[in-house]
């Protein structure tokens, strides 16, 4: 009789789980996986699969303007639909799901669609069905939470990232508090759908955390767009009209009303209640799991992945953390997650992309750096006449020559980073650069131009 029910016990099947799940399956463990909402996990159920559909669906108003500079003309004005857009999505999401479950069952992965919590280092129990399973390894993959930081009288009142894509009506005014990416994201298309955003954020500039100058062109950027910025300014409390309104007042400047108030202040590792302390699990000061690199607690059987941990919150990191630790704990090959060149984007319009150090952290960590940079209106603005600027800056080391972070503000730069990454995973330098042909006419050829570094 085996030892254990399962070789390996999984809580939460979104993308660093599952990868996990099927990888470790494939190896030949028995494997089971527990998921109490939707499986898919935020990405693909309340993040960034259906987000990126809703940015799709902004952008088409300016296209259409756009449009008339090149000749085209629309027979008559074009008029947006909500339930539409927001049910198409929805449909979506529905399908990505069946598919994340159709292929765990394909690994023959035991798919369990309720709460499991843990009850010591090899023993789990599902809530609903109150079964208890034990398992050779657990590996906890439950994402992150919104979190509203600090809590404000009335906050209740607000929405998180998790409801606004199922709102039933388009609000005429949004709130959007905030100023990391997601808030940034919610605020930049749902003022291209026709609402009138404001974004209050405490901070003095958005985007904490990235590089300087794509943090200053991108807040100008959202105000030309209609965006209205109030930074410098912390809510006190929100209160509900008798008409439903949502009145925010602020510590500093006049109280904003909405109808539509949506908090994205944060995200939290999600570990309440699930037993970690149970079985001793040590957790940070956010509540994340603190593992190794090798994504293993400090109880050798429990291991976490994802945002659960707290180290680099991204899909991709999480799946490529779940595979890694499936073929490193059941297969024959052990590996590691280098987490120090990971691109990512904020898609905003404009659109961000960024790998590898900004030119802050470049200087924190003791690099000498040459900086080279471009701006410039893209070919498609020389016609439509639109107000659009692309820029895009490399932080170069100057002592060995080697490009430690690129920095693009434009059309496309989530695409255009990602094809980069690969230059600065292997270590490209400033030369690599100069001497890669443009392709022209692009605007990723301005990356392999810049020949002059900025002055000073």
């Amino acid at each position: 009789m085996a030892e254990f029910d399962v070789d390996l016990f999984v809580i939460g099947a979104g993308s660093g789980g599952t990868r996990a799940a099927r990888i470790a399956a494939g190896h030949g463990a028995r494997v089971m996986i527990a998921e109490e909402d939707r499986i898919g996990g935020t990405c693909v159920v309340r993040g960034c699969v259906p987000k990126k559909l809703f940015v799709y669906a902004s952008r088409f108003a300016e296209d259409f303007e756009d449009a008339a500079g090149f000749g085209w003309t629309l027979d008559s004005r074009p008029t947006f639909d909500w339930p539409t857009l927001r049910d198409a999505v929805a449909n979506e999401v529905t399908r990505l799901s069946g598919l994340y479950r159709k292929g765990l069952e394909g690994a023959k992965v035991a798919v369990r669609e309720e709460r499991a919590v843990i009850e010591g280092p090899h023993s789990v129990r599902l809530v609903k069905s109150g079964e208890t399973v034990t398992a050779r390894h657990i590996l906890v993959a439950t994402g992150g939470w919104p979190s509203f930081d600090p809590p404000i009288p009335g906050g209740e009142l607000g929405i998180s990232s998790n409801e606004v894509f199922h709102l039933p009506t388009l609000p005429r005014r949004m709130l959007v508090v905030g100023g990391g990416y997601i808030a940034l994201e919610f605020a930049s298309l749902f003022a291209r759908l026709g609402v009138a955003v404001t974004l209050l954020h405490r901070g003095d500039n958005i985007l904490r955390g990235f590089d300087e100058d794509i943090r200053t062109r991108l807040r100008d950027a959202l105000a030309h767009a209609g965006v209205t910025l109030r930074l410098g300014c912390t809510i006190e409390r929100i209160e509900e009209l008798a008409d439903g309104t949502r009145r925010a007042h602020c510590a500093q400047g006049a109280p904003i009303e909405a109808d539509v108030v949506l908090v994205a202040t944060g995200r939290r590792p999600n570990t309440r209640g699930l037993g970690l302390d149970k079985a001793g699990v040590v957790r940070g000061p956010l509540g994340e799991i603190v593992v190794d690199a090798a994504s293993t607690s400090n109880v050798p059987s429990i291991h976490a992945v994802g945002d659960v941990t707290n180290r680099v919150n991204l899909t991709p990191v999480a799946i490529r953390e779940g595979h890694a630790f499936a073929d490193s704990t059941f297969g024959s090959r052990s590996w590691t997650v280098d987490h120090a060149t990971v691109a990512s984007a904020v898609f905003t319009t404009p659109e961000v992309g960024t790998v590898g150090l900004s030119e802050g952290q470049a200087v924190d960590a003791g690099h000498e750096v040459k900086v080279f940079e471009s701006g410039f209106r893209p070919m498609k603005a020389t016609i439509s006449g639109r107000h659009e600027r692309t820029y895009m800056k490399l932080v170069v080391d100057a002592a060995n020559d080697r490009v430690l972070g690129v920095h693009i503000l434009g059309h496309d730069a989530g695409e255009i980073v990602q094809a980069v990454a690969i230059a600065i995973t292997m270590g490209a330098t400033k030369a690599d650069f100069d001497r890669t042909v443009a392709l022209h006419p692009s605007a990723a050829e301005e990356l392999v131009t810049m020949r002059s570094p900025r002055a000073g």
